[in-house]
Parts: C-alpha cells; structure tokens; sequence
C-alpha cells in the first residue's frame, strides 16, 4: 500500500493491567487483514507478546509495534504493557504517537493505571481516546461507567459510538443520530459530541449555525475533532469487545476519519543545545530528523533501534548522524516491525515507525540526522519514574564478570527504568529497577538470552550526606622528597543549599594567591570528597564551596598537590558544619482489598510512613497514598502479599531526601570506616 503522512496514524494502546490492551491489537491486527486469525494471551500466540517471560506470565512486559492498512490510513499501533513494574518501555511508546487510546476494562471501571495514563498523555500534550472493552462481559454497567469516567476525567469525555442490542453491535453517533442503544440516546448523544465539536472552531461553528449539521464537510468535521483533540477540548469515548471483535472495525473507523496525522498533532518538543523550541514539520523533503524510542536486542537480527520519523525521508543507503557524532553511518537495512517479524521496506516518511539493525552506537533517545544542521537537537526528556529498589549482584560461575557486564548493558539498553551502578569503594555492582518483579524478570532474561546467573543481595540503601550549617576549612599539602617537592595551601567555606539543589563551587580567589590553572585541582579534589562522603560514605549533595584563600609555590605547586588539600580542606570544613545523612522518601501507593485496610495502614505506620490518604476503586479495592522511607520497604513485597493473601499491589516512586532520625544516623556513622590516606 502506498501512502503519505497525511494517511499516517500512531496510536498508542495503554491502561491498566488487565483491560485487555493486547487482545484488542489482536482484533485490530484482524480486522485490518493483517493475521489470518487472532492469538491468544492464554496459549502465547499473540504477535506482542513474543517473549519467554511474557508467555510464561499472560501479561506484557515490553511495548509491541505493527501497522495495520485500513482504508486510505496507515495506522501504527503500539501495545503497550499495563504493570506499572514495566512502565519504562511503556512511556517511552509515547514519543512516537499523535495519540494514546487508554483502555479501560468494563468490569472494573476506572483504575490506578487508568488514572496514570491519562495524565501521562496530558503532560505530554497528547489526543487521548478512552476504549472501553469487554463491553459484552455479565455485570458491565456501561451507563454508570461513562458517568464516572466523565467526573474523573471531566465532561469533555464523551461517547463517539454507543453499544446495542446488548453488546453485540456498536452505532456510530458522531456521523448519525438515528438508532437504538443499550444506554442513553443516540441522537442525544449525537448532539452532544457535535456541539462540543463545532463550538472549538468559530469558522466551522458559523457554518454550522448558518447552515445547519448536513452543510458541514467531513473535512470541515475532522479538522474541528482533531483541534479538540489536539487542545484537550475532548476526550472521545469509544465501546469494544477485543473478544468478540464488536466496535473493532468502528475504532479503525474513528482511527482513520477523526484522529490526528502526524502532520496535525501538538508539535514535539524538540529543543536545541541552548535549550529553545524548534520546530519541526512533517515535510519529506526537508533534513532527517527521527528519534529513537526503542532498543531491541535481538538475538538473530542483532541490535535494533526503533524510531520515529519527524521529518525527511529515510532511504535505504542514507547517511545518518547519530546525536553530533560527527562520524555518519550507512543504512543498510530498513525494517517494518510486526511483533518479532521484520519486514525491509524501502523508505520511511514522516510519521512512520522504522526500525535499522546493527548500529551498535544507536542507543535510546538518540536522533538521527543527515546534516550537521542538527547536530544539537534532542526531545525533551520524558520524566520516567525513578528506580528505587535495588539489587547488588554478581556472577555465580567465575569467570563470568565480562560476560554480566555485557548483559547488563544490553538489558539496560532496551528499558529506561533499569539502571546499573558500580560502586567502586564497595566493588559491588547493584541494579536498580521500579519493583522486586521487574528486577526478577530482567535477571530472568539475562540467563536466558546470555546464559548468566548471578546470586544476589540486598544492596546498600541510596542515602546522602549533606551539611545543616555554615563553616570553613583548610590544609596545607606539603611534601619534600629529595628532589621537587609537592605544596598547596587552600582555605574555603562551605554552606547548606535548599534540598535538591546538588552542588556549586566558587572562585573567590583574590590577588593571584592560588593560581587560576589550580582551581581546577582543588575542585577535583572536592568532587572526591563528594562522590566518597564525610562522615557515613554516602555521596554528598546540596552545598556550595567557595575558594577564598591559598598559598603555592612557584616551584613545587603541582595540580596534585591542590587536588589533595582541596580534598582535605574541605572535609575539615564539612566536618565542622554540622554533617547530616539525608535517607531517600518514597511515594507509595498500594492497592488492596478493602478488608486489608487496617493491617496494610498499621503496617505502613509501624515503617515510619506518613498516610497521605486513600482512594475508592471499583470492585471493593481500596488505594492507599503515604510515604515512607526507603530503607523500611525492603521486604515490604513479601509481607504485603501476607497481608492482602495475594492480592495487594503497589509502586514506589523517588519522593525527596530528608535527614534520618539521630538513631539511624549514629549507626551509619560508627558503620564506616573511612580509609584516610597518608601525606
């Protein structure tokens, strides 16, 4: 099929665990003609869910890319997976569609993953589409659901179809008025939805007061839709059954006559070195620019980099740029994906979801360019959340140390939310991910793709050290051996900064005293003092240093010698600035049933946690909103399954830091034993 970008349309299908999201790109997939038959999620023979992990377990794990012809459209969906365990590859999907269809189980209504998904979508300006599905499952209250939806998410959440005869069919209400449904009215719903339509548009709302519903073009309906969408003016609500295949065919509808191109979407923030807005259009003609929201590492195709096309064309043979390297690269190969089935095309436009193989530079978030016109472009960085538990590890079979290494660069490759740290005081290599389960199944796959198994261990918590006051430091470094010797002198002050402000230094040398080519020197020796900590071996945040003072020596002043009185200079003035350790708080949120509330609450409150206050879900569930240290949820996982038998579930997300009790602090600080070195 031929087409250009005005035939394009990317959607991303997202929502909490369980509404049915990779069913429902089943029967999309069928529906277009793209498979013959639908797969299941039960047998493993869906085209999303390719992965060992993902089989064995019934849900998703990774995000999930095929294109679908309908019509005159070329639609590109993305499943997406709907544990906030996996959320990394999930918001990532998002920097590649126009618009997001958040699917929402019938049965269950509205959930903790509804309500992060919609605002999600809303911070990064995205069309979003509700798709209610299991709309023909016993006990869907379909009436009641829509009311809810639109007090959570306001009025403009409005039907653009409607179900009948009982869940077995789906009627059109945005294009026609007449017909029976299982709810409401049609042609009061039509109504609805065409008023909250034109009113965005004053051109098209003159035609239509002048001349009434049937003088409207549909282009006239679809440029006023898509400025909805597009503004947050509208939020359409559209009814599916992923197992029967019912509305199905009526999303592809909507897909192709109301959803925005990627010509029509709020712009991308794509911002120069300097940190301005650029604009980018949806023009082949122009320079490449495409973005990289994907890795894959696949074990017979080698590494592949998954992209969006913003602008230009990409070619078989093109030359592209990765970032300012200044070194291009030839395309090879130029694929289409469709699950784990790689089809080599000829050219990608704007708009399209691309994918090029083994460019080990490639990495996620890259763009790629063909002119060192844009050596300095990059998106906006997506705010993913931060991974906060923590495994240290290493492997079980000697020998093996390269080949960890390798693994866990590749699994960090392909997940934004999967961090490896090396602590080099320690030797200890710790991985950090947003659960127990999502470090279970990372390390899952890394026997099984690499053939590594590790032992493990709970890692050192993430604390900080910072300082509460005022004070200043100095040394003097000062060694003679025989031949040239080593002399520095500095003086400096510290001082405390709001929390999360990280760190400055200051030259506030006068008259020459310390050269300018050894300030340098003695702000490496600070960053080591910060990096290795003062008074309990944790990193050191939120001050300011200011050089004031120093003395050297025309002779023996050497870079070495002001890098170990810095250091030292400014461990005297911490030391005397009232130093406080500062543990990570943690937002947590736990979904449970609601006869669990007073076991979970007692045991939150017996962890040091603050209760923020709860939320009613649907089906008897309750949320509970605190926060807590860190440090107190190490085995939270296991004793929350104890409580709820099972049926608890919970996230975690970086808070902020703030000091440990007195207790906590004298226990840490006797725990470390600095190593001081010798003059």
């Amino acid at each position: 099929m031929s087409y250009n970008t005005e035939n394009i349309r990317n959607i991303a299908l997202t929502g909490h665990a369980g509404a049915g999201k990779t069913s429902l790109f089943e029967a999309l997939l069928h529906a277009g003609g793209v498979i013959q038959a639908q797969g299941s999620v039960d047998k493993g023979t869906t085209q999303s869910d390719t992965d060992s992990q993902e089989k064995a377990r019934g849900h998703s794990i990774d995000s999930a890319i095929a294109s679908i012809p309908y019509g005159g459209s070329h639609i590109n969906l993305i499943d997406t997976a709907g544990y906030t365990d996996f959320r990394g590859p999930t918001l990532s999907s998002f920097a590649a569609a126009e618009t997001i269809a958040v699917v929402v189980n019938a049965i269950n209504g509205i959930e903790y993953g509804t309500r992060r998904m919609m605002e999600r979508a809303a911070q990064r300006r995205l069309a979003r589409v509700i798709v209610v599905n299991k709309i023909d499952f016993e006990g869907a209250k379909l009436g009641a659901l829509v009311d809810a939806l639109r007090e959570e998410f306001g009025t403009q959440c409005l039907p653009v179809n409607l179900p009948c005869l009982g869940g077995k069919q789906v009627l059109d209400c945005f294009f026609h008025d007449k017909g029976t449904t299982d709810f409401s009215s049609l042609a009061e719903a039509h109504q609805r939805i065409l008023d909250q339509v034109v009113e965005i548009n004053e051109a098209v709302m003159g035609h239509y007061l002048d001349s009434g519903e049937g003088d409207l073009s549909p282009q006239e309906l679809h440029d006023a839709f898509e400025q909805c969408l597009r503004e947050g003016h509208l939020i359409p609500i559209c009814f599916v059954s992923a197992r029967t295949g019912v509305g199905v065919k009526e999303f592809l509808e909507v897909a192709e006559r109301l959803l925005p191109n990627p010509a029509e979407g709020n712009p991308p923030p794509f911002v120069n070195g300097e940190g301005e807005r650029i604009t980018v259009n949806a023009d082949p003609a122009q320079h490449v620019i495409a973005d990289v929201f994907k890795i894959v590492n696949d074990p017979f195709v080698g590494k592949l980099g998954v992209f969006r096309v913003w602008q230009g064309t990409i070619r078989r043979d093109t030359q592209l740029f990765i970032d300012d390297n200044k070194k291009p690269f030839k395309v090879g190969h130029l694929f289409r994906l469709r699950g784990k089935t790689h089809e080599e095309i000829d050219r990608a436009i704007p708009g399209d979801i691309a994918a090029i193989a083994k460019v080990e530079e490639i990495h996620f978030d890259a763009v790629l360019h063909d002119s060192h016109d844009e050596d300095s472009i990059h998106l906006s960085p997506m705010q993913f959340p931060q991974p906060m538990f923590g495994l240290a590890l290493e492997p079980r079979h000697k020998g093996q140390e390269q080949k960890l290494s390798q693994a866990l660069v590749r699994l960090a490759e392909e997940d934004p939310c999967f961090r490896v740290e090396h602590h080099k005081e320690l030797n200890e290599t710790v991985v950090r991910g947003l659960s127990d389960l999502h470090l279970k199944v990372m390390l899952e796959r890394m026997k099984e793709r690499y053939g590594v198994e590790v032992t493990t261990h709970p890692p050192r918590i993430a604390y900080r050290e910072t300082i509460a006051g005022h004070a200043e430091g100095h040394h003097r470094h000062k060694k003679q051996t025989g031949g040239a010797g080593q002399f520095g002198e500095v003086f400096l002050r510290v001082e405390p900064l709001d929390r999360g402000a990280g760190f400055e230094f200051v030259d506030a040398v006068k008259g020459g005293v310390i050269p300018g080519q050894f300030l340098p020197a003695i702000e490496k020796g600070v960053r080591q003092a910060l990096e290795n900590g003062a008074v309990a071996g944790f990193p050191l945040q939120d001050l300011r240093v200011t050089v004031y003072d120093g003395k050297y020596h025309p002779v023996d002043s050497k870079e070495v010698a002001f890098v170990s009185a810095g250091k030292k200079a400014f461990l005297d003035a911490v030391g005397k600035a009232r130093p406080i350790v500062l543990e990570p708080i943690v937002d947590v949120e736990v979904a449970i049933p609601e006869a669990s509330v007073g076991d979970v609450t007692g045991g939150l409150a017996g962890k040091r946690a603050r209760i923020l206050g709860t939320d009613s879900l649907r089906g008897g569930e309750l949320v509970i909103k605190a926060q807590a240290p860190l440090a107190e949820l190490t085995d939270y996982p296991t004793e929350l399954k104890a409580m709820t038998g099972g049926r608890g579930r919970y996230s975690l997300d970086l808070s902020h830091y703030e000091p440990v009790p007195p207790p906590v602090q004298k226990q840490l600080t006797e725990a470390w034993k600095p190593h001081v070195e010798d003059d």
